[in-house]
C-alpha cells in the first residue's frame, strides 16, 4: 500500500497516529506524530486510517439529548459532535487514551490512569445500556496490552455481549468492538 501527502495514518507498534507529510523513497515516510514530532516510518511500521464517518467522543454522548435519535450535519458540527452526513446515532465510541479523558495526568502512577479508564469506560458502558445502543467501539491502544486485558476482563461479566477487535482497517489494532444484545 502507498501512502500519500496529508493521509492520517496509525502506528501498528505504538499507540497514537499521525499524518504523512512526506514520501520518501524505498517505502519510507515523514509522519508528524499526534504530539506534533516528526519521524520517518517505513510501510510496515504504518497502516491507513479510513474514517469517514462520525466519531463520538465521551463528551459528546453526555450532551446527546435523551430523545435524539437523528441528527443533521449541520446540528452536531456546530456542537463539535460530527463530520459527514445525516447519519442515526447507533454506534457509540470512545477513546480511551488518557490524554483523551483529562487535561493532565501528571504525577499519577500507572495504576491511577488504568483507574481512570475504567472508570470512564464504566460509566460510558452504563450510559450505552441505558440507551439501548447495540454497538460500541472502546479505543484503547496497542501499549503493552494492559487495558485491553481489562476492558475485555470487564465486558467478559456482562450480559448478552459479544466483543472482538475492531476492524482493523477503520481503527488499527488498538480498539475493541462490542455487540450487546437486549432482552427486551
Amino acid at each position: 500500500m502507498e501512502f500519500t501527502v496529508g493521509q492520517r495514518i496509525v502506528f501498528l507498534h505504538e499507540s497514537g497516529g499521525g499524518v504523512v507529510l512526506e514520501t520518501q523513497p524505498n517505502y519510507r515516510y515523514l509522519v508528524e506524530d499526534d504530539d506534533g514530532f516528526e519521524r520517518i516510518c517505513s510501510k510496515q511500521e504504518i497502516a491507513p486510517v479510513y474514517r469517514t464517518d462520525y466519531k463520538i467522543d465521551n463528551d459528546a454522548i453526555q450532551g446527546i439529548n435523551e430523545d435524539e435519535t437523528y441528527a443533521t450535519a449541520n446540528e452536531l458540527h456546530r456542537k463539535g459532535r460530527l463530520t459527514g452526513s445525516r447519519k442515526k446515532i447507533d454506534v457509540w465510541e470512545i477513546d480511551l487514551h488518557i490524554e483523551e479523558l483529562t487535561d493532565s495526568h501528571s504525577g499519577w502512577t500507572n495504576t491511577d490512569i488504568v483507574r481512570k479508564q475504567l472508570l470512564e469506560l464504566r460509566s460510558f458502558y452504563n450510559r450505552a445500556r441505558a440507551k439501548h445502543i447495540r454497538k460500541l467501539i472502546i479505543i484503547h491502544g496497542v501499549g503493552t496490552g494492559v487495558l485491553k486485558e481489562e476492558v475485555q476482563e470487564f465486558l467478559r461479566n456482562k450480559d448478552g455481549v459479544e466483543f472482538f477487535d475492531a476492524d482493523f482497517r477503520e481503527y488499527g489494532k488498538g480498539a475493541t468492538a462490542v455487540e450487546i444484545r437486549y432482552n427486551n
